[in-house]
């Protein structure tokens, strides 16, 4: 098969496999918040256990435990909390207006298309350098999509 083929398909797998999320509209409000929470939890974990037992570790072992590693892991927590303190979004009753517009809706199909761009750029990135390089990001890609 040509090296576009394998692109075009498995970013087409990757793009049809967000579209499940529609599937849990058919479950009942209750089951669906404490669905949500478990998946969110275990989303955060997930992201934080990569991060702090493959990434921190692979770092540390590259570069050695320096003061410039340690400054960096304290700036990017500490940037991020700040972040969030920033743009956190607080839950409201007042209808959309020009006067009090909601920008939930629009941040989030922005930042979810950003999102899925890069994800598009890493797996032809990883196809042009191999075929099974390309094969293993797309199942990662995928398994990030499930949380």
């Amino acid at each position: 098969m040509m090296l576009w083929a394998w692109i075009f398909l498995s970013v087409l797998l990757v793009s049809l496999l967000s579209l499940i999320s529609i599937f849990f509209l058919s479950f009942k409000k209750e089951f669906l918040h404490k669905l949500m929470a478990f998946l969110i939890s275990f989303a955060a974990g997930a992201l934080l256990g990569d991060a702090f037992l493959h990434l921190l570790p692979e770092a540390v072992e590259e570069a050695g435990f320096t003061l410039s590693l340690s400054l960096t892991l304290l700036a990017g927590i500490i940037i991020f909390f700040i972040l969030e303190k920033f743009i956190h979004w607080r839950h409201c009753h007042i209808p959309a207006s020009k006067e009090h517009p909601h920008p939930f809706a629009w941040m989030n199909l922005l930042g979810d298309a950003l999102h899925n761009f890069m994800d598009g750029l890493i797996i032809a990135g990883s196809y042009l350098t191999s075929i099974p390089l390309g094969v293993s990001t797309t199942l990662a890609v995928v398994l990030h999509e499930i949380p």
